[in-house]
């Protein structure tokens, strides 16, 4: 497993980490039994880097990770990342210290740990992106001990610029995929010259590159490949990255047919995995699992061998003829 500075943390984590919202709720149900499994097996392949929220589930994600840390015991080398800010409207005053204090307590708990090792406003407005008293009281937070390091998590380019351009954010995590090209313009250059980890997410497109989905295929009714495409209930760049679904299921076929020329053995998913693990710039890419052979798997695209220039051109191609029309100024 390839292995990264995680921006201003200075914490090494896995080029592949593991993203945990489907551990707590919006993608069907998973058991903690099941959820427990896929933790364990993503840590035994070499994942350093466990992303959740404190809205997954209402907080079940955190918990499950909490319980699986402590029975790992102390030394499991695992950094922890969360989110806070959506536990109440998304509106400017309530991005304030009391609030804060009070979300970062909470997932404190869940975590059972006392400093967070990470936590990352999630995809707040951007007025609230760019407000200095947000960021004082962020690193009142770092002052008192209750985070080690903030972060940001945004829906737009334009919102992640603003926030590497803040001295003390440690990282910024943004969707980035075969599908969603745009973070490629500015963003990796500027968090580069910065020192601002980027954590990308949504790599698979909301599994649409995987590669497995058809016309056919249907999603359960608590699952927001179902309930949110039009984005009725968050943005809708969050469910298969804002891609109209037949659209996307041509860009998947055709992508599936590029991955082919990766190897005998890798699949579909692996070499869109580790086409965002590979791009420089990136700390980390968090893939969701529901299963431990899934988390395995995923893990696994963090050793691949560098996929090329052809492979790359690629990604581009199809991006260019199918997406960037309807995607590439809306994010």
């Amino acid at each position: 497993m390839q292995t990264h500075i995680l921006g201003k943390t200075n914490r090494s984590v896995s080029g592949v980490g593991l993203g945990t919202w489907q551990l707590g709720a919006d993608w069907g149900e998973v058991s903690e039994a099941d959820a427990l499994n896929v933790l364990a097996a993503a840590a035994d392949s070499g994942v350093t880097c466990f992303d959740t929220a404190d809205v997954y589930g209402d907080g079940r994600s955190e918990q499950v990770i909490g319980t699986f840390l402590k029975q790992r015991g102390q030394g499991h080398g695992i950094t922890v990342a969360t989110k806070m800010g959506r536990r109440m409207d998304q509106l400017p005053e309530n991005y304030v210290l009391e609030n804060f204090r009070a979300w970062t307590d909470r997932s404190r708990k869940n975590l059972g740990v006392d400093t967070l090792d990470l936590v990352q406003l999630h995809c707040p407005p951007t007025s609230v992106v760019t407000a200095d008293e947000v960021y004082d009281a962020l690193d009142t937070l770092v002052a008192d001990g209750a985070i080690a390091n903030y972060g940001l998590s945004v829906e737009t380019c334009d919102q992640a610029l603003a926030a590497i351009a803040r001295p003390n954010v440690a990282t910024v995590q943004i969707i980035l995929n075969a599908f969603r090209l745009k973070p490629l313009d500015a963003v990796l250059p500027a968090a580069l010259a910065a020192k601002v980890g980027i954590i990308a997410r949504v790599p698979l497109a909301s599994g649409l590159l995987a590669g497995k989905y058809t016309s056919a295929t249907t999603f359960a009714e608590n699952d927001h490949r179902n309930y949110n495409r039009s984005g009725s209930h968050f943005d809708v760049g969050e469910t298969f990255s804002g891609v109209d679904y037949a659209v996307g299921l041509e860009a998947a076929g055709r992508f599936t047919t590029l991955a082919k020329t990766v190897g005998a053995g890798v699949t579909t998913a692996q070499a869109a995995i580790a086409w965002v693990s590979q791009l420089d710039g990136v700390s980390t890419v968090i893939p969701g699992a529901r299963s431990a052979k899934q988390a395995q798997a995923n893990a696994a695209a963090g050793s691949l061998a560098d996929l090329g220039s052809a492979f790359d051109s690629g990604v581009h191609e199809i991006y260019d003829s199918l997406l960037r029309e309807d995607i590439h100024s809306r994010w």
